[in-house]
C-alpha cells in the first residue's frame, strides 16, 4: 500500500470511529409524553400555615402578608430530599409546621399519588396546563365547606440527564421551589397571586455541578394555601424520566 492509500485508509477508519462513538441525541428519540408520579398532601385550613389572614402574627412576632416570601428554605435539600427551613418568613409560622408540609405525618394531613402529564408540543417544549387545579377535590381531609380542597401540597421527582440547553419554566400560585441536583433553583416562595419564574440549566451548570451526558435528580415542591385560585403551568425541554416516585 503506497503512503497516499494508506493516509486516505487511516482518515475514513478515524472518521468511522467518531461517528460511532459520538452521542446519539435527536428529537426523533425523545417521547412524546412524560408521566410524573407525585404526591398530594392535603391538610386542613387550621394548620398554623395554611389560610392565615393578614395580620396574622408567627412566634417570632412577623405578620402574615400576601406576596412574595422567598428564601422560606435554605439552597440545599435535606438528607431525605425535602425543602428545609430557613426562617425569617412571614407567610409560615415555624420549622416544625413546616417540616410537615411534604411528610406524612399522623393526624395532620393525608396523602395520595397523583400523575401529571407533560405534553410534548410542536417546538419540542413539554408541557402540562392547569389554571383550575383542585386534584383532591371533596377528597382526603376534603373541602371543609368551601367549593374547592385549597390546602394541599405536591410533591414531584425525577432523574434526567443533562444534555445542554435545556430550561424549566414555572407559572402559579402559591409556593414553588425547584431543586436541581440539590440545589434550589427557582424560589417562589409564598402566598401570592400567579407568579412566573424560568430558569437556564446551562446558566446554573457550573454553581449547581451539571456536567453534560451525567444524570441528575430532580424535585418539585409546590403548595396551595389559600382561597381563592390555584394556577399550575410547567413548560420544560428537560427530559425527565417517568419512573421516579415521589416519597
Amino acid at each position: 500500500m503506497n503512503n497516499l492509500n494508506y493516509l486516505l485508509c487511516l482518515i475514513g477508519c478515524l472518521s468511522s470511529v467518531i461517528f460511532i462513538s459520538a452521542p446519539v441525541h435527536s428529537e426523533e428519540n425523545a417521547p412524546s409524553n412524560i408521566v410524573l408520579n407525585g404526591i398530594i398532601r392535603d391538610f386542613s385550613d387550621s394548620h398554623p400555615d395554611f389560610e392565615r389572614t393578614p395580620g396574622d402574627a408567627s412566634a417570632d412576632g412577623s405578620v402574615f402578608k400576601y406576596g412574595l416570601d422567598t428564601d422560606i428554605t435554605t439552597n440545599n435539600l435535606s438528607p431525605d430530599f425535602k425543602p428545609q427551613y430557613a426562617g425569617g418568613s412571614y407567610s409560615t409560622t415555624n420549622e416544625e409546621n413546616f417540616s410537615q408540609w411534604y411528610r406524612d405525618v399522623a393526624g395532620i394531613n393525608q396523602s395520595t399519588d397523583f400523575p401529571i402529564t407533560l405534553v410534548k408540543q410542536d417546538d419540542g417544549v413539554y408541557r402540562y396546563e392547569n389554571t383550575n387545579f383542585f386534584p383532591i377535590n371533596g377528597r382526603l381531609i376534603g373541602n371543609e365547606g368551601r367549593q374547592n380542597n385549597y390546602h394541599f401540597t405536591y410533591q414531584l421527582s425525577s432523574n434526567f440527564t443533562y444534555q445542554g440547553g435545556e430550561v424549566f419554566d414555572f407559572s402559579g400560585d402559591d409556593d414553588v421551589w425547584v431543586f436541581i441536583n440539590g440545589y434550589k433553583v427557582i424560589d417562589l416562595g409564598g402566598v401570592h397571586l400567579r407568579q412566573d419564574a424560568s430558569i437556564s440549566l446551562d446558566a446554573v451548570a457550573a454553581d449547581i455541578g451539571l456536567e453534560l451526558g451525567n444524570d441528575y435528580r430532580f424535585d418539585f415542591f409546590f403548595s396551595e394555601r389559600h382561597t381563592t385560585k390555584s394556577n399550575f403551568v410547567i413548560e420544560t425541554t428537560i427530559e425527565l424520566a417517568s419512573d421516579l416516585l415521589a416519597d
